[in-house]
């Protein structure tokens, strides 16, 4: 175990860095300095984050355009009217401007009711997705309780309650103990090889119990070598073939 703990810290320090962070859309947020805008974008980049990574930064692009750099306060004076006709025609896949519109529509209600997104959050994951959605379904805000990964919506948390060289953080109130890993399928693949969970499909359950195996390593931030294990399914140069001979090597150790 502590073979493995040293591994995965060895990758941490290597490849927890902000110079690998492009093309992630975690790059929107460091253009935002206060906590009340970095979390809207973080929350539009997350939620729309599936697909071809080149499509999504393209899309949050379009997206931001019309925000010009203030988006607590375009999101607190527009109205779900004034968001259909801002973004007519949007398309990301299968998100059209409708569903923008609503999801601009559950920020200002949030804003309006809790002040910030981290006192809702602060109230439970299910709470959140209920409020953000208005007590109505959404497949860019789901819910655990839907059998769904969330892994789009855990990414969020991870970018706004964590604070190092890649996650810029801003909440205050929040524990990374609490963290769920945000389960795509890179995450996913570095769990199986690590022996983390033996489930087919990458669902909340999995995402769950693969959580409680990187905190028996980090306790107190369980999610911390997300970024640096996913990078081996995202970048050109790092291959889970590599990390898989890493593993391997400190298993039969």
């Amino acid at each position: 175990m502590r073979e493995l703990r040293n591994l995965l810290e060895s990758l941490y320090k290597k490849l927890n860095k902000r110079g690998l962070v492009d093309p992630d859309p975690l790059k929107f947020l460091y253009d935002y300095s206060e906590t009340k805008d970095r979390e809207i974008i973080a929350l539009l980049a997350s939620s729309i984050a599936y697909g071809r990574v080149a499509q999504i930064l393209k899309s949050i692009d379009k997206i931001l355009l019309p925000v010009e750099g203030k988006p607590f306060d375009f999101v607190t004076s527009h109205s779900e009217k004034d968001f259909l006709k801002i973004y007519k025609g949007f398309v990301h896949r299968f998100t059209t401007d409708e569903d923008l519109a609503k999801l601009f529509r559950g920020m200002k209600h949030v804003l309006k009711e809790y002040g910030n997104f981290e006192n809702l959050y602060l109230c439970g994951v299910e709470k959140f997705v209920d409020e953000m959605n208005l007590s109505q379904k959404s497949y860019l805000i789901p819910s655990p309780a839907d059998g769904s990964a969330c892994k789009r919506l855990n990414l969020f948390f991870r970018w706004m309650v964590r604070n190092d060289e890649v996650d810029p953080g801003g909440w205050t109130k929040t524990k990374a103990a609490d963290l769920v890993v945000p389960l795509d399928t890179h995450a996913f693949k570095a769990a199986k090889i690590l022996g983390f969970t033996e489930k087919k499909a990458p669902n909340y359950k999995a995402a769950l119990e693969i959580t409680s195996h990187y905190a028996e390593f980090a306790p107190e931030d369980p999610v911390k070598y997300d970024f640096a294990l996913t990078r081996f399914g995202i970048r050109d140069d790092m291959t889970f073939d590599d990390f898989r001979v890493e593993v391997k090597k400190v298993l039969e150790a």
